[in-house]
């Protein structure tokens, strides 16, 4: 890219920015969005998984005479015939190697049996119904061991991962001197925050179509947040070069965080393809998708907070324990936004990890930063209890200025507006300082609140723009939708950057032959993707210019590239843009039928002046800085004395998300984000049985999430969030930050509502009318 020359991101006024209705919509109301398990290739086949009936044991028998003997059956593929991998991530040396590999042990390459509901054998057939027969008619036989189901358990050895976590370093981290401080401190308070084991549960389940086009070509259509990265790891675990496995995903049905990684069934279904000689599809059912996709783990967290008499913190010590499986070190990293959300010089935290026997955890929404949110705006409610201060005012007296924990400065902080507005539309002025006074009948009211943070991760990608001398564009990167708007707002962008409208802007996504994007998750699919669209766009006005400026028909010939800009689909020049031409009349004049540019973007990790198309200033530096997202949730719960029940009846959220490229779709993303919060707080939780480890409710009968009726109108609007830093067009995301406080905003509410503290997830009515609470 030419430093000299740079074109202006999409403006205020334009499409971006505006509450655009979803481009996908149509297709996904009308069935004309093809899901991965929906692709009909000429002759498909089934699969279906026997699974384990014990979490800790060994396979001593199976035995398939029955299952073959089926009509229609194809295979049946066990440990014993399964065909070989390349390279099997059992070992976290092995999970290192393969790239994106978070998956947990990769069944059927032994006979050891490591939690309930492994995979053993794989069943194929010519129709679902038939695999499913054979499936449930394949016996197995086990020698069976006694497993651990938690940190909890009598047998469970409890560690210190001492920074050898596989995702997330688990070190303990000091900062001055937590203990002396907190000896010296006039306030304390300290609480253990217990939060159950939660499951993503999206309308989508786990879905894979393996098509083998040869002995070392495949395609596989996965439902996967992130297309590239499964690329590379089934390239490793199949011995191939990469560019001859594609993977496809159109259309997601939700994630949430488990689909972000390679999971075994979709290494399962295409091996079983290789095995037939045919596509197979594999589809996990409801109860499957307790044991296949991770979880977010059972955990609890200590926390001990040192302060003045007027609220101001001296020393925070944070410790956490949670479940881990026999094969991995994997815990959420609650500790991370305690470092910077409030000012307090002292900080000491630790993680604490058990073996157990289940299926690895894995990333859920906002992970760390939402439970670890749980335990510290909790503990800061009970401060301002014990110090009989407005919870509000308490987080204003700690409100830190510079990132704790590196001292650096914030790329942009627009969380006192975001209080100042939801005070402000909640109507938390009037509200009583007095927990458990106020009521509506007979129903006690509660009003809570707490912040929301979440990191602008570091991300790069890539971007294609081809733009047709007849006014239409394609642009196109291997990026997914989950269904929170990507098509659309990555329409937009592309449309304002062309200056052409949205209809005639076609975005592909979603296909790993595409430009390398990353994931859709950790919120950095709209901030990274937008950018490098936007670079793209630039790369494409740049060579139209150079174009323009050496060709003597052109109105722009010999201008100087530094005097000339875009204006809707034409060059012209700054000083005087009624000279100039478009971009159409420059190419046909060329004999050229389209022209191509590409961008490549970094998001989180800080940007020089000059390399930002809309800075002011070209050539200066900037100091490394801070990157988060931030807000604010308030909530109203109504609570029945009599029968302890929980209901959420108002609700507010104001964020500062950087640069909203859409607010409506962008209002979905808050929304969604902050349902889940309340579905964490008062109702979702798997069960693992003590003695067999197995879970006990995996369905959504046993496994409760929020409905409409559950969930009320919800207000939410965003603060100006302008941030030159991030990336290219200022957008920090949202999808993390919108769950990020939300569960201590209803846990606050219930003490509020009641005058009992219940610290112990869900928040059901036996633990609101019970001794739990406190």
């Amino acid at each position: 890219m030419n430093d000299s020359l740079s074109f202006e991101p999409p403006k205020a006024g334009s499409v971006v920015g505006q509450p655009v209705n979803r481009i996908d919509g149509l297709a996904k109301v009308t069935g004309q969005a093809r899901y991965a398990a929906e692709y009909d290739l000429p002759g498909l086949t089934y699969a279906a998984l026997k699974t384990s009936t014990i979490a800790k044991g060994r396979i001593t028998r199976i035995d398939a005479t029955a299952a073959l003997r089926e009509p229609g059956v194809l295979a049946v593929l066990t440990h014993e015939n399964l065909p070989k991998m390349a390279q099997t991530p059992n070992t976290l040396a092995g999970k290192y190697a393969i790239y994106g590999m978070h998956m947990g042990y990769m069944p059927m390459t032994g006979d050891e049996i490591f939690y309930a509901a492994q995979p053993v054998a794989v069943v194929v057939a010519d129709t679902f119904e038939r695999a499913t027969q054979a499936a449930a008619l394949v016996q197995v036989t086990y020698e069976e061991a006694r497993p651990v189901a938690s940190y909890q358990s009598a047998q469970a050895e409890v560690f210190d991962p001492n920074g050898q976590g596989f995702v997330f370093d688990l070190k303990k981290v000091t900062r001055g001197n937590p203990q002396a401080a907190l000896a010296a401190s006039p306030v304390q308070v300290k609480a253990t925050y217990v939060h159950a084991i939660n499951h993503h549960n999206p309308m989508e389940p786990g879905a894979t179509i393996a098509h083998w086009e040869g002995p070392d070509r495949v395609t596989v259509y996965d439902s996967t947040q992130a297309v590239a990265m499964s690329q590379q790891s089934l390239a490793v675990v199949l011995g191939l070069p990469q560019e001859q496995v594609r993977v496809i995903t159109k259309f997601i049905g939700g994630g949430f965080g488990c689909k972000f990684n390679l999971w075994p069934h979709t290494v399962l279904a295409t091996l079983a393809a290789k095995a037939v000689g045919r596509p197979v599809k594999l589809v996990l059912t409801r109860q499957l998708m307790f044991t296949s996709l991770g979880h977010r783990e059972d955990q609890e967290q200590t926390i001990t907070l040192g302060a003045t008499q007027e609220g101001k913190l001296t020393t925070l010590i944070h410790e956490k324990t949670s479940t881990t499986s026999p094969w991995d070190i994997f815990a959420e990293p609650n500790a991370a936004i305690l470092n910077w959300l409030y000012a307090c010089p002292n900080y000491e935290s630790s993680h604490r990890v058990a073996r157990a026997n289940v299926m690895t955890s894995t990333y859920m929404r906002a992970p760390g930063e939402s439970p670890g949110s749980f335990a510290i705006e909790c503990g800061l409610d009970e401060l301002a209890a014990k110090l009989n201060l407005d919870p509000l005012e308490i987080r204003l007296r700690n409100y830190a200025d510079l990132d704790s924990g590196t001292g650096q400065p914030w790329s942009s902080k627009g969380l006192k507006e975001c209080y100042r507005r939801g005070a402000e539309l909640f109507g938390w002025s009037k509200r009583s300082r007095q927990p458990g006074v106020t009521r509506d009948g007979q129903l006690l009211v509660g009003w809570g609140m707490a912040t929301a943070s979440y990191p602008v991760r570091p991300a790069q990608g890539r971007a294609r723009v081809r733009l047709y001398a007849d006014g239409h564009a394609l642009v196109q990167t291997s990026a997914t939708d989950l269904g929170t708007g990507t098509y659309t707002i990555i329409t937009q962008v592309a449309a304002d950057g062309l200056g052409l409208p949205m209809d005639r802007v076609r975005f592909e996504l979603g296909d790993s032959t595409l430009p390398t994007a990353p994931a859709s998750g950790s919120s950095v699919a709209a901030a990274t993707v937008s950018s490098s669209v936007h670079l793209a766009i630039q790369d494409v006005w740049q060579r139209l210019a150079a174009m323009a400026v050496r060709d003597s028909q052109s109105p722009l010939f010999k201008a100087p590239l530094t005097d000339l800009t875009n204006e809707q689909d034409r060059l012209v020049l700054r000083k005087d843009p009624s000279k100039g031409e478009s971009f159409a009349a420059l190419l046909q004049r060329q004999g050229l039928t389209d022209i191509e540019g590409v961008g490549n973007s970094k998001s989180g990790e800080g940007f020089e002046a000059d390399q930002l198309a809309f800075d002011n200033k070209p050539g200066t530096k900037q100091t490394k800085r801070s990157m988060y997202s931030f807000g604010v949730h308030f909530c109203e719960v109504k609570v029945d004395p009599d029968l302890g029940t929980v209901r959420v009846s108002r609700w507010v959220s104001v964020m500062d998300g950087g640069r909203i490229l859409n607010p409506k779709t962008a209002r979905s993303q808050i929304i969604g984000g902050a349902i889940m919060g309340i579905g964490s707080a008062l109702m979702e939780a798997t069960n693992r049985d003590e003695y067999f480890a197995r879970y006990t409710n995996a369905d959504l009968a046993g496994y409760h999430v929020p409905i409409n009726a559950d969930i009320p109108d919800m207000t939410v609007e965003f603060v100006d969030g302008h941030d030159p830093y991030v990336n290219a067009m200022g957008v920090k995301g949202i999808g993390e930050v919108a769950m990020v406080g939300s569960v201590a905003a209803v846990a606050n509410a219930v003490y509020h509502a009641t005058g009992k503290r219940v610290r112990s997830l869900p928040i059901i009515p036996s633990k609101v009318l019970g001794r739990d609470a406190v």
